[in-house]
């Protein structure tokens, strides 16, 4: 599903080599976390995974796609399997709960009524039934990032990509986003979580890959509480 071959990426406008030479590899199905402190190069793993940033070497792979080879006119059509969720939340203030869920279809080319019959389902899913006419605004934290689940949701990606998507959140409504993801990916959706955040990782037993400087320095199927310097 997912698979980096020896990756690195310098920016040379900051002469930094924000991967070194990673291999990692994220089966059809599997929950994981990605973890470390700022700078290890969370951020610069998930750009190279939607394809915003390109590798300086090396080889990303992703649902068929040769990452690293790919045109920019080939690039939405790559995204349209890659839902993303973002600490931000990057909902549309001037559109409605259900037009925010709507667009993301309408910009991959859904009929109307193919729109009308999916949006209300993927809301119900996320427990916003109805809150569909309410707009962003009008919403708490929690709230909008549920909308912003269902968004990720709605064209049916074979990949979700949460990244810091507690970074906002009360702790009890974090518990509540991670619990809807880990639903998610019981009906076999390939879900990576990447975060800072020790407590939100402990919640759930899943596999860790903890990145410092760079690199991988731990990856482990989890079987408890997970003691490492890379998270604050």
């Amino acid at each position: 599903m997912i698979e980096f071959r020896n990756v690195s990426k310098y920016y040379e406008n900051t002469s930094t080599d924000a991967i070194k030479n990673i291999s990692l590899k994220i089966r059809n199905g599997e929950f994981v976390f990605i973890v470390g402190q700022s700078g290890a190069g969370k951020s610069t793993l998930t750009k190279l995974m939607i394809a915003e940033q390109k590798p300086t070497s090396g080889e990303v792979l992703i649902n068929g796609y040769k990452v690293h080879e790919l045109k920019r006119k080939e690039i939405p059509y790559f995204r349209r399997g890659i839902g993303m969720v973002f600490q931000d939340f990057r909902l549309l203030e001037n559109k409605t709960v259900y037009e925010n869920v709507a667009f993301a279809m309408q910009i991959v080319g859904a009929t109307s009524r193919q729109v009308r019959r999916k949006v209300p389902e993927v809301l119900s899913s996320v427990g916003l039934a109805a809150k569909a006419k309410s707009y962003p605004g009008q919403l708490s934290g929690g709230e909008q990032q549920r909308v912003a689940v269902a968004r990720a949701l709605v064209n049916n990606p074979s990949v979700i990509i949460a990244d810091e998507p507690t970074g906002n959140l009360d702790p009890t409504i974090s518990k509540e986003i991670l619990q809807m993801l880990a639903e998610i990916n019981k009906n076999g959706t390939t879900v990576i979580v990447v975060t800072h955040d020790k407590e939100l990782v402990n919640t759930l037993q899943k596999r860790v890959v903890a990145l410092d400087a760079g690199q991988i320095v731990s990856d482990e199927e989890r079987s408890g509480y997970i003691e490492t310097a890379f998270l604050s």
